[in-house]
């Protein structure tokens, strides 16, 4: 029997999609509920599929923003969706001023250091944005 590979995926709503999903909601209908602005997969075992057959399916619900933690590389990988297609970024267009390579630091710095103080050093990353 195949081992599922499953990984975690979260959905990040902001301006005026923010309070459109009840407190609460666990399973976000797409036909009641507008589409994120943003997702988050984190991926461990699922990157192809991540990089590939998901980004596709995100693209077609025009999620606006699309980032896949590689666990295994600990990296952040950072697309927009625009125009039918989709274009790899560096800095995020939806939480502004947000550059992927402090996530790809933190996410280094999270296998060499003790999550509390990358946790204080990322939130002081956030606060100089």
């Amino acid at each position: 029997m195949q081992k599922e590979k499953y990984n975690l995926i979260y959905p990040i709503f902001v301006r005026e999609k923010a309070n459109a999903i009840p407190h609460g909601t666990s399973i976000i209908d797409l036909d009641q509920y507008p589409a994120p602005d943003l997702v988050i997969e984190i991926s461990k075992s699922t990157l192809v599929d991540d990089l590939g057959r998901k980004r596709l399916i995100y693209k077609k619900l025009r999620v606006a923003e699309y980032w896949v933690i590689d666990v295994e590389n600990a990296q952040a990988i950072a697309f927009k969706i625009i125009d039918g297609g989709s274009q790899r970024i560096n800095c995020s267009q939806i939480l502004l001023g947000l550059e992927i390579a402090i996530l790809n630091e933190a996410l280094r710095r999270n296998r060499q250091s003790d999550h509390s103080q990358v946790g204080q050093w990322l939130m002081q990353q956030f606060q100089a944005i």
